[in-house]
């Protein structure tokens, strides 16, 4: 009958709904000087937390790749001029697009290449390697307290190593990488972003601690990236064109071969009439006149491959170009301030509203089942 009086209790009215906040209010207003210590000690922490991370830098640039239908019309039109028909008209799928650069950035040949990229920094106190410049950049004091253990460890085992063991710098094998070289690649990679967008729009960024290096090697990983994929797309038509250049030579000697035996047969056999040279002389006139037609239709081809090639260039439109940063990003030392102060207050508050109770009362149903024993 209990559990039936519980379940239909009626809710509580204006007047007792009141008296419950007016509680509220009271507990924490008892509490203030609680709450403002807790507050003060969190904007502290806050305030050492702020200081302690280091500012950094961020420099992007919104580029929008161009569309192939363009260039695929141009081929059409180009091989029916040509007389080849429809052999202009390029797939429009691609194995690689500019929605891969994430892939492409992120790959080990790709970063293997910025590592010794040169950076300057804004004061000129250093002109250095990307890679050696972000072995400089300063850490939180936190990351320096969790590397301890492993710095040690390394103190312990340089110990027993030889000191007159002299270690050589290996050339760097993409295939094999060491665990120096393979740290060196995602640091790199960790100071990169690339985002594209449905629209088409890619941006890509480089976030470090100085602001003249972001410009820097957000520029020069632009640069490696249109050349990537430039290389990439047009690979296969250089390939076709070397082929048709080669195809070209070796049919025009033919031709000019042709050509020339004609030339010298007919001349040879100027006044003379014999059935047998008439015939020998049409022969070498129909092979002058095969050689002909397969040479021009080789040239055709190479200038198809030609003007292929130059369709199959990728063009980039720059729509945000890489600047210095002024300011820095990420939180500012205002937010992380306020933010531990407020999430101190409210977890205090908490706990003086509800979990102080609900503490008491779980203790109490411990100690029950004891005394009932």
């Amino acid at each position: 009958m209990a559990e039936d009086k519980n379940y239909n209790n009626p809710p509580l009215s204006e007047d007792e709904l009141e008296i419950d906040l007016m509680e509220y209010v009271r507990k924490l207003w008892n509490a203030r000087i609680l709450l403002l210590k807790v507050a003060g000690v969190a904007a502290v922490v806050g305030l050492v937390i702020a200081i302690s991370i280091p500012k950094k830098y961020t420099a992007e640039v919104i580029l929008s790749p161009e569309t192939t239908k363009t260039g695929n019309s141009r081929m059409a039109s180009m091989a029916s001029m040509l007389g080849l028909g429809n052999m202009g008209a390029a797939n429009e799928a691609n194995a690689l697009n500019f929605s891969m650069a994430s892939d492409i950035v992120a790959s080990t040949p790709f970063l293997l290449e910025l590592i010794n990229t040169p950076v300057k920094t804004l004061d000129e106190e250093m002109d250095t390697t990307l890679v050696a410049y972000l072995g400089t950049q300063s850490v939180p004091w936190w990351n320096t307290l969790m590397s301890l253990p492993r710095m040690a460890i390394g103190g312990v085992m340089s110990l027993f190593s030889s000191k007159d063991e002299v270690i050589e710098e290996k050339p760097i094998d993409p295939f094999h990488l060491t665990m120096q070289q393979r740290g060196q690649v995602n640091a790199v990679k960790g100071i990169i972003n690339v985002e594209s967008e449905k629209s088409g729009m890619t941006k890509l960024s480089v976030t470090v601690q100085d602001p003249l290096v972001a410009a820097t090697m957000v520029d020069t990983v632009l640069v490696k990236l249109q050349k990537y994929i430039t290389k990439y797309k047009t690979s296969k038509a250089e390939e076709d064109l070397k082929y048709w250049e080669q195809l070209y030579s070796e049919r025009q000697k033919e031709y000019y071969k042709a050509q020339e035996d004609y030339a010298k047969y007919s001349d040879a056999n100027k006044n003379i009439v014999l059935q047998s040279v008439r015939i020998e002389q049409e022969r070498l006139q129909n092979e002058q006149a095969l050689a002909f037609q397969v040479f021009s239709q080789v040239a055709a081809q190479l200038q198809m491959s030609r003007a292929k090639l130059q369709e199959e260039k990728p063009a980039f439109a720059i729509l945000e170009p890489a600047s210095v940063p002024l300011l820095p990003t990420g939180t500012s030392k205002k937010i992380i301030v306020l933010g531990l102060a407020f999430l101190a207050v409210a977890v205090t508050s908490a706990w003086i509203l509800f979990g102080k109770d609900l503490w008491v009362s779980l203790k109490e149903g411990l100690k029950e089942p004891k005394e009932e024993e």
